[in-house]
């Protein structure tokens, strides 16, 4: 079949994640790795930690841990709780990787020699008590816009205004709190992008089945004001990949490293070498080299709105002003924000979900529904604990879970722990079949264009026509009078059951394999042939009840948890 490699927006080091994280692209993109693999695609699905830059050395500080530790412990961290997420990446990497350090300099290497790096003087903040240049996180201080007194050098978190350090009002350092805060020149490498300007536009231009979303903000940054501006790709930060390097082209940059945003999505094609070196794989260059098979690939990336110029804009003019044959994007999937409960996020007052603490309170199938169901595609979403509770007591516990457990328990009950025979067909079920035909062609069509709210609620739709079918057969009355027509609509519900795990298995995997295990099938195929698939468990063929698939959410807990997560005021 065909070949499409994966990437989502890799996070931060520091620290655990929440679920608009979540969903903001590792989510959705495993979702379609997992629904292409299984179409019978070839799929490479590759994300890694964002370990450079000043989130990470500001986390490590406040640790107390040297950052390398850190690093290497919160990978650690993150990779199990995708692992508790069920997320299918074939490889989860590390940006400071050797591998990535080394393609992150042959790239500069590549742009310089091509005229698009230059040397510029800047004059940056610079802490006396510290002895060090601070970066604009480094920085902290009052919003001119909002009166927030722990505003960052370069945005402030309660208003979410962009800002410049020197805009703060009374301005300290983050690492020490002194405020003997001056400007001095320092000197810096810029990728100048405003060079290629014109063809990343083109590029933009010729991607018209893109979102609008995603088109819209890079076409913001290419046009707004003056057009695309050059951009920093070094810091003063001892944590990073050097500047000063064998071969480099500049001098004097001792003590510098690349910019987060340089390094950051260069890991992308440096995590399939890690892949490669992991012995998970093989030939990385046929993913991403265009003259080693790689033209042949589609590749689709996932991240939040946020995401959207570095990766349309910036990571582009790194991979054409190579000049090498690199795989370019062909697809990016971006979306909006989700919110919480009337507000936002806060990981410093602890309001909203994390990851961990979202495992802990319930297994991974409930919130990869709830969120998959609610992916802020097309405006930011919020969840609210009323919400996450409807959606998991109708759609899993009441719609699909008891779909199973009626049809299991009453087999079980009336014709024994296997596929009854008997009966045939008649024009219910031929009724049944033309409705669920109709409505796989449509959610395949919205898997296939990534339109994930469609396509949960078309996948819903399917189980509620199982639903619908079993109440008008009514078998449990009908045994008595006509056990053939009964075993008939058992047993095609049976098969139902197996439909329906294929078709729910990229939302909610472990569901998927419950209810799969139970009918003792390890047949997986796609259902391009609906009557085969309706008819696959034949008469005879053993399977078990399984444990209730989703237990309700009582009111107790669901008021629990709104006052658990609802963080310090």
């Amino acid at each position: 079949m065909a070949r499409y490699l994966i990437t989502s927006a890799i996070p931060y080091i520091n620290g655990i994640k929440h679920l608009g994280n979540l969903i903001g692209s590792q989510l959705p993109a495993d979702l379609h790795a997992r629904y292409l693999r299984g179409r019978g695609h070839e799929v490479l699905f590759l994300c890694a930690t964002d370990e450079h830059g000043t989130p990470a050395e500001l986390a490590a500080a406040r640790a107390g841990r040297p950052v390398a530790e850190y690093c290497a412990e919160m990978h650690a961290v993150q990779a199990r709780l995708s692992q508790g997420f069920r997320l299918s990446f074939d490889h989860f990497g590390r940006s400071s990787s050797p591998e990535n350090h080394r393609l992150t300099q042959h790239f500069a290497l590549r742009l310089a020699a091509a005229g698009l790096i230059s040397e510029v003087t800047e004059r940056q903040m610079y802490s006396v008590a510290d002895g060090r240049f601070l970066p604009d996180r480094y920085i902290e201080g009052t919003c001119p816009n909002c009166g927030f007194t722990d505003a960052r050098g370069d945005q402030c978190d309660n208003c979410t205004k962009q800002l410049d350090p020197g805009e703060l009002i009374n301005p300290r350092s983050a690492i020490s709190g002194a405020t003997d805060l001056e400007l001095r020149a320092t000197r810096h490498l810029s990728l100048r992008q405003s060079a290629m300007r014109d063809r990343l536009a083109a590029w933009i231009d010729g991607k018209t089945g893109w979102p609008i979303l995603t088109t819209s903000i890079a076409r913001k940054w290419l046009n707004d004001g003056d057009g695309l501006q050059d951009r920093g790709i070094t810091r003063d930060l001892a944590w990073g990949v050097p500047v000063q390097f064998p071969g480099a082209p500049w001098t004097g940059m001792e003590g510098k490293v690349f910019y987060v945003w340089f390094d950051a999505p260069i890991e992308y094609i440096a995590c399939a070498q890690e892949w490669v070196a992991a012995g998970k794989g093989r030939d990385w260059e046929r993913w991403w080299r265009t003259d080693r098979g790689a033209g042949d690939v589609t590749y689709i990336q996932f991240m939040g709105k946020d995401n959207v110029p570095f990766h349309t804009l910036s990571f582009p003019a790194t991979i054409l002003g190579s000049g090498e044959p690199w795989k370019l994007v062909d697809y990016i999937k971006s979306f909006n924000y989700l919110n919480y409960d009337g507000g936002q996020f806060s990981t410093s007052r602890g309001r909203g979900v994390f990851m961990d603490q979202a495992l802990a309170i319930l297994p991974a199938d409930y919130w990869r529904w709830w969120l998959l169901s609610h992916a802020p595609e097309n405006a930011d979403a919020e969840f609210t604990w009323e919400n996450f509770q409807a959606a998991v007591n109708k759609d899993l516990a009441d719609v699909l879970g008891n779909l199973v457990s009626r049809v299991t328990k009453f087999c079980r009950a009336k014709f024994g722990e296997s596929v009854p025979e008997g009966g045939t067909w008649g024009p219910r079920e031929a009724t049944l079949a033309a409705d669920l035909g109709q409505r796989l062609d449509a959610f395949e069509g919205h898997m296939d264009a990534i339109e994930i709210r469609k396509a949960a609620a078309e996948l819903r739709a399917i189980w509620v026509a199982g639903n619908e079918y079993l109440q008008a057969a009514a078998p449990w009355t009908v045994v008595r009078t006509d056990p053939a027509a009964a075993a008939a609509a058992v047993r095609l519900a049976l098969n139902l059951i197996r439909l329906y795990a294929i078709l729910a298995r990229p939302f909610i995997p472990d569901a998927a394999a419950a209810m799969m295990g139970a009918l003792g099938c390890e047949d997986w195929a796609w259902p391009d042939d609906l009557g085969a698939a309706l008819t696959r468990l034949p008469p005879g063929h053993p399977f078990a009840t399984p444990d209730v698939l989703f237990r309700k959410i009582t009111d107790e807990e669901r008021a629990d948890w709104q006052v658990r997560f609802a963080g310090r005021r």
